[in-house]
């Protein structure tokens, strides 16, 4: 989980992390509607100068991204063909502007930070007995996973490639899944060893002391 965070610092580490997913929320609200691919295009620019801004480092987590690109040709492809090109240069380029944005929170952002942001938001859920802490945990793991697979991905391809001297095969795509699965064990497993209780905390009945 640490290959997907940044080593600081930088100006966007010293944003409070409850800050950086708001923007992102409210970003995600705003380039929905937005359909004509110059906006968004220009938004995309903007966000590539924060990369920069961020130093090298931060312009080289780019290269996780290609993974991405395949998808996005396809996407882009059919929807052309089913509507419009400008629709399709529309909708690629708005997915890989929330990508890089998300992926901008999850660079400069611990996990730690990412849980004490969201649990009072979901505070009402003890209300109803859960741990508001838990569905705070997953998605901090869902944005702290996406980079780290996407490293996992970018690895086996290069493998492949090394080895064979052709791109990334269908075939790698089954024990990538198969890895995925064992990190996600390995990340319960983690959990349960540190005593993660899934349950609120009861209140302590009057005249307890702590």
């Amino acid at each position: 989980m640490i290959a997907g965070y940044l080593a600081g610092p930088t100006w966007l580490h010293r944003v409070p992390a409850g800050l950086k997913l708001a923007a992102v929320t409210v970003l995600s609200f705003l380039v929905l509607p937005v359909t004509d691919w110059r906006v968004l295009g220009a938004g995309l620019v903007l966000v590539l100068l924060i990369y920069a801004s961020l130093g090298r480092e931060a312009l080289q987590r780019l290269a996780l991204l290609r993974p991405l690109i395949p998808f996005l040709l396809v996407i882009a492809l059919l929807q052309g063909w089913l509507e419009t090109w400008p629709a399709a240069a529309a909708s690629t380029t708005r997915i890989l502007l929330m990508v890089l944005v998300a992926s901008l929170v999850t660079f400069t952002t611990t996990m730690q930070s990412m849980i004490d942001a969201l649990a009072p938001v979901l505070a009402p859920l003890r209300r109803l007995g859960f741990n508001p802490r838990v569905p705070a945990l997953g998605i901090a793991l869902v944005l702290r996973f996406v980079p780290v697979l996407l490293s996992a991905w970018q690895q086996r391809e290069e493998a492949w490639r090394a080895r064979t001297g052709r791109r990334a095969s269908i075939r790698l795509i089954p024990s990538f899944i198969a890895e995925a699965l064992r990190m996600a064990d390995q990340v319960a497993e983690a959990l349960d060893a540190r005593g993660f209780n899934t349950r609120p905390s009861a209140p302590h009945p009057p005249g307890d002391k702590l």
